[in-house]
């Protein structure tokens, strides 16, 4: 049996995940936790990975790294951290990302040339912010690279330069996927200079070995992983139910997006990604949960218990929002009456607002050119059944939910296998779970559920936005 391994090197987390190369089966995994913050030491990913990997890499031939996109690791001479990692969560570089968009002609001309709109998530903000408030440091810094480009240097031996690939190079601001190239000009512009970039590797090539023999496959950005894990097909729609939202799917050619909603994104097999991001997802079921007075276990039979809100519209922008660019934004409960004020209209109403938030990403795609076949559902609030039924109807597509997996470490483990075998394709694992498929008869009811969404969304703008401004969509993890 041929074993490899796919890393998932998280905000939160590092999990390591050793497959069977041929059919994808888990053999063993591990895992170690990160701190909670906004920037970070990358040796705690090293110490991570050691912990996560003690003991699991017995006869494993190959190893991929999928990292957290958009963290920027600012190298000196020797390779060497000249500060803490910015990670894609901090966003004290809003500032400069507005900058950065008034420099360089708007949005049109950002999406045209890197595939994405300057937000405070992407590396190149982050390097411009450094340039302004730490310049000694700045001075210090020759190299930048990507959280899983620092983790594949780590475990590579006998020297060579870093590497990337071109899913996680294309979420910088400094490669487009329109090119397929690096924008040295962006860099300077943002840092003030020019720095060493890693290379781009190709989606399979070997990249060197560990110490004990592994070979190392490129790695890639977790959500590219993400796609890779599940084995998406022209088609296919992942929706991610995390602490925050993703819709993302495979397309044969790079996304311009001027409104900053679809990021433009490549994938890990040489084909795009577009992706949206919403920021509230399952967050939204816990708040119902508690304003309901249940458990979030509770959720799903009072969701279920009720066929319609009866008018109760939830609007889930608990945390500001990303899609649509709602930074300052709060939640919203409208059309409440005394026949709709209880927890079973409440809850319902949480699982629909969360996904009609989520049914609008989808829209965006398929206004970037996607043409949506069936919902991959996946995340953790999409074990919920409430959620499921209900995403069945207001998708309007068959929707599969595969089982719960760790998909950004098999994705990179399927890498893995793809660089070993060294195949034209990747090989072909198997993703199962249940497919639901949308109810005719509820098809019409589940239009009056947007439709009612939108009106209130369209006529709440001054209660939703207490400080105007102009940001954009901000995709991340």
């Amino acid at each position: 049996m041929t074993l490899v391994a796919g890393v998932d090197c998280s905000t939160q987390s590092t999990k390591v995940i050793v497959c069977e190369a041929e059919t994808g089966a888990v053999v063993r995994e591990g895992r170690a936790s990160h701190p909670d913050r906004t920037e970070v030491d990358p040796q705690v990913w090293w110490d991570a990975w050691r912990t996560a990997s003690a003991g699991l890499l017995d006869g494993v031939e190959a190893l991929a790294v999928g990292g957290q996109q958009h963290g920027m690791v600012l190298v000196d001479d020797a390779g060497k951290p000249v500060r803490d990692a910015l990670l894609w969560n901090d966003n004290r570089s809003a500032p400069q990302a507005e900058d950065l968009l008034a420099e360089v002609g708007g949005p049109q001309a950002w999406a045209e040339l890197a595939g994405l709109v300057p937000v405070a998530s992407f590396t190149v903000t982050k390097l411009r912010w450094v340039a302004q408030h730490e310049p000694e440091t700045a001075d210090r810094a020759t190299g930048v690279l990507l959280p899983h480009d620092w983790l594949t240097h780590q475990l590579r031996v006998g020297g060579g330069a870093p590497t990337t690939d071109r899913g996680d190079a294309s979420g910088t601001g400094y490669w487009s996927g329109h090119t397929e190239s690096y924008l040295p000009g962006m860099l300077e512009r943002a840092f003030g200079r020019n720095l060493e970039v890693p290379r781009v590797a190709g989606p399979r090539e070997p990249v060197g070995e560990t110490a004990a023999g592994i070979v190392l496959a490129p790695g890639t950005g977790d959500n590219m992983a993400a796609a890779l894990g599940l084995g998406l097909q022209p088609g296919d729609v992942a929706v991610s139910l995390g602490t925050s939202g993703t819709v993302f799917a495979v397309a044969d050619r790079p996304a311009t997006d001027p409104s900053g909603i679809v990021a433009g994104f490549a994938d890990a097999t040489g084909q795009f990604l577009p992706l949206v991001c919403t920021l509230n997802a399952a967050r939204v079921l816990g708040a119902a949960a508690q304003m309901a007075g249940a458990e979030l276990s509770d959720l799903d039979d009072l969701a279920l218990s009720v066929d319609d809100t009866e008018g109760l519209v939830l609007l889930p922008f608990l945390d500001g929002e990303r899609t649509p660019p709602l930074p300052d934004a709060t939640g919203l409960v409208h059309g409440l009456t005394r026949r709709n004020a209880t927890p079973a209209h409440l809850a319902r109403a949480a699982v629909e607002g969360m996904l009609c938030g989520l049914a609008d990403a989808v829209d965006a795609l398929q206004a970037s050119g996607i043409t949506p076949r069936r919902i991959v559902l996946i995340g953790g609030a999409a074990r919920s059944t409430a959620v499921q039924q209900i995403a069945s109807s207001l998708f309007g597509l068959p929707l599969v939910v595969p089982p719960p997996a760790e998909y950004v470490a098999i994705g990179a483990a399927r890498q893995a296998a793809w660089t070993l075998a060294g195949d034209e394709t990747p090989p072909a694992w198997p993703l199962g779970g249940d497919v639901l498929e949308p109810d005719a008869a509820a098809a019409s009811a589940a239009r009056r559920v947007r439709e009612r969404y939108r009106a209130v969304l369209d006529s709440a703008g001054p209660l939703l936005s207490p400080r105007s401004g102009t940001a954009v969509a901000d995709p991340g993890e």
